[in-house]
């Protein structure tokens, strides 16, 4: 309640100008809202008398996240908007995600012909060169990503060829690192911000060394890591790496539903059926 109310007095005593629709909305997972593009809106007209920021901050529940296979989650909104990470159209077509986020690194992560009936398809890589910069809102989801450097056929690096990916709805941050082939910067951490749920690969080699990835997850420090990418990596070797300030639990669903008040009180690791 204090914070609502508290958010309530920064509308009523904060010009309008620094929320207009071109303007990037603000992010809860940053302190440095100029670091992102400016945002397009989907479906979602803020009004001049309620902001976005305070319109999201009453939109509540649960978010339903459902491992599909490979790197590809399915994270289903509390206003119904369903989204698929990594999206290659071998995993999370069945119902057709809205938005489809994808990188680049291989063909088990990208297509070149999602289905025309997905509304949004969300490329980690610029075709027409440089970085690719996300910042949509869709309903109660703010998506925009994080550009990295891939690794490419040669054996070099390729600017900007994958994405971070980060969903921010009910008050949750929710990261997907993508086929992430390079340690984070500083700024690039100071860019993705908090993330209270982290979906990270641990093929311990194809995208990063597991020592790599465990520092990256540690860093991050969110209060639930869902491994993804593990092909024939023993789980145990990941979560041994993580260390013994993290939770591990197996769940036997491929399903999770979570929200800002019932994520763990202690950093977890939480493995799904069929990871």
């Amino acid at each position: 309640m204090l914070r609502c109310f508290a958010l309530v007095l920064t509308v009523l005593f904060s010009p309008w100008s620094a929320w207009a629709q071109d303007e990037p909305p603000p992010s809860r997972c940053v302190a440095i809202a100029n670091a992102f593009p400016s945002a397009t809106y989907a479906n979602f007209t803020p009004s001049r008398a309620v902001p976005l920021i305070l319109a999201q901050t009453f939109v509540d529940g649960d978010v339903t996240i459902t491992y599909a296979g490979h790197s590809t989650y399915i994270i289903e909104t509390p206003g119904g908007v369903r989204i698929a990470t990594d999206f290659s159209g071998v995993y999370g077509g069945d119902p057709l995600p809205r938005v489809a986020t994808m990188n680049k690194a291989h063909r088990t992560h990208f297509t070149d012909f999602p289905d025309p009936a997905i509304d949004y398809v969300l490329r980690g890589w610029n075709p027409e060169g440089g970085p690719a910069r996300h910042a949509l809102v869709v309903d109660d989801v703010y998506i925009r990503n994080v550009p990295t450097d891939i690794r490419n056929w040669g054996g070099g690096l390729e600017r900007d060829g994958n994405s971070i990916f980060i969903f921010e709805v009910a008050g949750l941050c929710i990261g997907h690192l993508g086929h992430l082939h390079t340690r984070l910067s500083d700024q690039q951490f100071g860019q993705i911000g908090r993330l209270d749920i982290l979906m990270v690969p641990i093929d311990g080699g194809m995208t990063q060394s597991l020592a790599s990835m465990s520092e990256i997850a540690t860093r991050l420090y969110s209060s639930m890591i869902l491994p993804m990418h593990r092909h024939s990596t023993p789980l145990g070797e990941f979560t041994g790496m993580m260390g013994e300030g993290f939770q591990v639990e197996f769940r036997p669903s491929r399903s999770l539903q979570v929200s800002l008040k019932t994520l763990p009180s202690r950093p977890t690791i939480v493995v799904l059926e069929g990871v």
